[in-house]
């Protein structure tokens, strides 16, 4: 699969993958603090932002879909950063390949399994009748009663495109949710080169426990705790990009 990725600036790769629901348009300004002194290579995953849709979406697909990215454009080794969703491909991607990996940055992610957050969600997106629908403003409306927090809206309103006068989710709603259950399982990885786990302080996503199980994974990691909720780089930007640049160094 050939994933659609944007890139920005020159030097070692750093390569970003986005979390659940997000493309590469969601590092926006973090990309571009990065690209002053790196290559920046923001992906989007399968079923995502402007790459093909799949029905099969697994944690090792995903990391053989930036493994032949990483290949197509030439890079032997790059620095890799995920969150949430982008986290367990990194990890796995990491387990995979990782000769391919100088440096792991993992944001706000554990390897285990997580409860069910997100099926009701995309049975609401899924719901909303967008023929009916002409404008953006409509479907925020629509979703307004079942999805009532403002930001969450937001963040799924930048999925919707116009395709020639039609508002269609660019998503594959339909993969994700046959697929959630394996994107929401354990993973079994590992990685025994250096690694920085970033969390945030008042997310549930990754607790104490979690930090010993992935101590005893990866052997040379590292942990940060940022006073944030799941949304780290996105509520913390200049404390995120301080953090991840002490740690390239």
């Amino acid at each position: 699969m050939q994933l659609h990725y944007q890139t920005l600036g020159q030097g070692q790769p750093l390569v970003l993958l986005h979390g659940l629901f997000g493309s590469a348009d969601n590092w926006g300004s973090i990309a571009k603090h990065f690209a002053q002194h790196y290559q920046v290579i923001s992906v989007d995953l399968r079923n995502h932002g402007r790459s093909p849709h799949s029905d099969s979406q697994t944690y090792p697909e995903m990391a053989d879909d930036l493994s032949a990215l990483c290949d197509a454009l030439g890079l032997a080794q790059i620095h890799l950063l995920g969150h949430s969703l982008g986290g367990k491909v990194a990890m796995q991607f990491a387990t995979q390949y990782p000769k391919k990996v100088s440096k792991l940055i993992v944001v706000d992610m554990a390897m285990r399994a997580y409860r069910d957050r997100y099926t009701q969600l995309m049975d609401h997106m899924l719901a909303v009748n967008l023929s009916l629908m002409a404008s953006r403003n409509e479907v925020d409306k629509a979703l307004a009663d079942t999805i009532p927090n403002v930001r969450v809206r937001q963040f799924l309103l930048t999925n919707l495109v116009n395709n020639e006068g039609q508002l269609q989710w660019r998503i594959n709603l339909p993969a994700l949710k046959a697929n959630y259950a394996t994107l929401i399982a354990a993973v079994n990885v590992h990685f025994d080169q250096p690694s920085l786990f970033i969390r945030g302080e008042r997310s549930d996503y990754v607790n104490d426990r979690d930090i010993t199980e992935l101590q005893q994974h990866f052997s040379q990691a590292q942990f940060v705790t940022l006073p944030t909720d799941h949304w780290v780089h996105a509520e913390q930007p200049q404390l995120f990009i301080q953090t991840v640049e002490e740690y390239l160094r």
